[in-house]
């Protein structure tokens, strides 16, 4: 666990806080805190990077706890890249993967990332005096010739990747590792190379390609690379990744506000608190007094923190006031009635067509995540026919519901 900054490295006006982040969101620093404590209090501007995988459209909860600490970076002067692996992820990270990942056109990739950059910069600044970068790692990556890859590939041992827990997993069970697979964090760890970065963040579940990188920094550029690895928002009773597909409660940074705060409000009881750690800056002390609090009151605060930090105060005062008016009845948060295109079609079309998503990606989201019914059945597969006629309701979650009661040509 890192340590908290002592106070010869306060140089800024709000490393203080930046002190307190640390504590909180991160897990371990490399090759120690001390070390990144002593070039903190020299003062030195460090170029910080994270590297973002882009295999779905949505940026989450999960990802804002690296946002956070990038932008309290960012606050006190030094320099943040978001670089968006379009290049790797046509390749698959294997990371925790008990069999080959699915590789990604580069027009999925596109696809995905459209809207990164405004998601992003509801917490971390493009614009001002220090603006953060946003690049694509294919500027390089596309551009090695062959005699660079033997000589990036050189630099890693199959032995020390066959240690990776995954691939011992995969081979216990008899599961095939593809050759790719291995040049995966070699490609990544380049990427420090390509950007001279002194820092690079990311999640606990990506410790092992940061560490190739710092290697390859050494070597290439004969400097010291820090790596940060911050926690991971878990839930503790399944142990596994709160925000992801299987385990639902997704909240999308880009979710509307009412949506954000009904599903903060659907978040199971045991994870509250370390959403307020790993996903808001609200100051600890505020976060021990709010644990002193009924549980239902705690989610309300949290709800209302995660709206006021992706959009305002004030949206975040409409969401709570709309939301206790609901729940009070024990109504849904939004019902209305359209018209609709009727007959047979996908679910995935029906949720665009009722305008319940502003986007075939949001609807495949929503579907695939379980929490949409179409007549009270539960709908996972986009492509699923459905039979829609005048009365047919489309019910998102537990607070929100669309019904149809009229044709539309």
């Amino acid at each position: 666990m890192c340590c908290i900054l002592p106070q010869k490295a306060i140089l800024f006006k709000s490393m203080s806080d930046l002190k307190q982040l640390i504590s909180r969101l991160v897990d371990s620093i490399y090759p120690s805190a001390e070390a990144l404590e002593n070039t903190l209090s020299a003062g030195k501007k460090l170029r910080i990077y994270i590297g973002i995988d882009p295999t779905a459209p949505d940026l989450h909860l999960g990802h804002s706890t690296n946002f956070l600490l990038l932008k309290k970076f960012q606050e006190i002067g030094h320099k943040i890249i978001l670089l968006v692996g379009d290049f790797t992820a046509a390749i698959g990270d294997p990371s925790g993967q008990t069999t080959d990942r699915r590789h990604l056109t580069r027009e999925e990739v596109l696809a995905n990332v459209k809207t990164y950059k405004d998601q992003i910069a509801k917490i971390v600044s493009f614009n001002g005096e220090n603006p953060a970068e946003f690049r694509f790692n294919s500027e390089w990556l596309d551009k090695l010739k062959s005699q660079e890859l033997i000589r990036l590939a050189a630099n890693s041992t199959i032995q020390q990747l066959l240690e990776r827990d995954m691939f011992q997993k995969r081979i216990k069970a008899g599961n095939p590792i593809s050759v790719h697979e291995f040049l995966y964090p070699l490609f990544q760890g380049y990427d420090s190379v390509a950007l001279n970065t002194d820092v690079e963040v990311g999640g606990t579940d990506q410790t092992f390609n940061m560490l190739i990188g710092r290697e390859l920094v050494k070597r290439y550029l004969n400097k010291e690379k820090f790596v940060i690895t911050t926690k991971l928002l878990i839930n503790p009773k399944t142990g596994r990744k709160l925000m992801s597909k299987s385990e639902g409660n997704y909240i999308s940074l880009q979710d509307k506000p009412n949506d954000i705060y009904g599903r903060a409000m659907a978040l199971p009881d045991e994870v509250v608190f370390e959403c307020f750690n790993l996903c808001t800056s609200l100051p600890e002390k505020e976060v021990e007094e709010i644990k002193k609090t009924k549980i239902m009151q705690a989610k309300k605060r949290l709800a209302f923190e995660l709206v006021a930090l992706y959009y305002s105060n004030k949206e975040a005062k409409d969401s709570q006031a709309e939301f206790e008016r609901v729940f009070q009845k024990g109504g849904l948060l939004e019902t209305k009635k359209v018209g609709s295109k009727t007959g047979e079609m996908a679910a995935i079309d029906f949720i665009v067509n009722l305008e319940i998503a502003t986007s075939r990606s949001e609807a495949r989201r929503l579907i695939e995540q379980g929490g949409v019914k179409i007549n009270q059945e539960k709908v996972t597969d986009p492509n699923q026919l459905i039979k829609i006629g005048i009365g047919t309701i489309a019910q998102i979650g537990k607070l929100k519901a669309v019904e149809v009661i009229s044709r539309k040509d």
